[in-house]
C-alpha cells in the first residue's frame, strides 16, 4: 500500500503542475493583451473616462453654477497647451492665467494654426492638476473632444468656459490648493483612428492566444 501511495504522488504532482502552469499561461496572455491594448487605446479611454469621471485629473462637465453659489476663496487658473507630434499646428493658450472666485463663470481662449499646406483635422483631451482637483473643475463649454478642421494657414480661437465646483470648499485636502492647471494635447484624428485600429488587432490576437491554450484533462 505504502509502495503503491509512493508511485501515484509524482503523477500526481505532475497533474498538479501542469493546471498550474495553465493558469499562469492564461493569466500572462490576459495581461499582456490587457497592456496592450491600453498602450494603444489610451485616447480613446480617455475621452471615455473624461466624460464619466473627475479622477485622476479629468474634469466634469456641468451648467454654469448660481450666483448664490459664488464664495470668497480665490482659485489661479493657469493654462496648458501642447500637441501630438504628428499634427502640423501650432496650438496655444491667449492667457497664461487668470484667477476665479469658486463658484464664479471663468472663461479662456486657445489658439490653434496651421502650418500645414493641406487640410488637417485634430482631436484635443485635456486634464487638470493637481489631479485631486478635477473632480470640482466643471466645464459649461469646451471644444475637448469634437472634430477641429482646419485648412492651410487658418486660425481657430477656442473658447473653454469653466468653473470650480463650491464643493471644493468641504474638501479639507484641497484646502491649499490655491492654483490649478488646465492641460489641453491635440492629436491628430487619423493617430486616433490608427489608436483605435492597433486597439482592435491586439484583443484579436489576445483572443486568438487565449484559443490556442489547450485544455489540461
Amino acid at each position: 500500500m505504502t509502495h503503491q501511495q509512493a508511485g501515484d504522488c509524482p503523477m500526481s504532482r505532475e497533474n498538479d503542475i501542469a493546471r498550474k502552469n495553465k493558469r499562469l499561461m492564461i493569466g500572462c496572455v490576459l495581461v499582456v493583451g490587457f497592456m496592450v491594448g491600453m498602450s494603444f487605446a489610451s485616447v480613446p479611454l480617455y475621452n471615455l473616462f473624461c466624460r464619466v469621471t473627475g479622477y485622476g485629473g479629468t474634469t466634469q462637465v456641468g451648467t454654469a453654477p448660481t450666483q448664490d453659489a459664488v464664495s470668497d476663496r480665490q482659485v489661479t487658473i493657469r493654462f496648458d497647451a501642447s500637441m501630438n507630434k504628428g499634427l502640423p499646428w501650432q496650438f496655444n493658450p491667449e492667457q497664461r492665467e487668470i484667477t476665479v472666485r469658486v463658484g464664479e463663470t471663468g472663461m479662456a481662449f486657445y489658439r490653434a494654426e496651421s502650418v500645414s499646406n493641406e487640410r488637417t483635422v485634430g482631436t484635443a483631451t485635456f486634464n487638470v492638476t493637481p489631479l485631486k482637483a478635477g473632480q470640482y473643475f466643471v466645464k459649461t463649454e469646451c471644444f475637448c473632444f469634437t472634430e477641429q478642421a482646419l485648412d492651410p494657414g487658418q486660425v481657430a480661437d477656442m473658447p473653454v468656459s469653466f468653473y470650480i465646483d463650491p464643493g471644493i470648499l468641504e474638501d479639507s485636502n484641497l484646502d491649499d490648493t490655491n492654483t490649478i492647471t488646465l492641460s489641453y494635447t491635440f492629436y491628430r484624428k487619423k493617430d486616433v483612428e490608427e489608436s483605435e485600429d492597433k486597439k482592435a488587432a491586439a484583443e484579436n490576437e489576445n483572443t486568438a492566444a487565449l484559443d490556442s491554450v489547450q485544455p489540461v484533462n
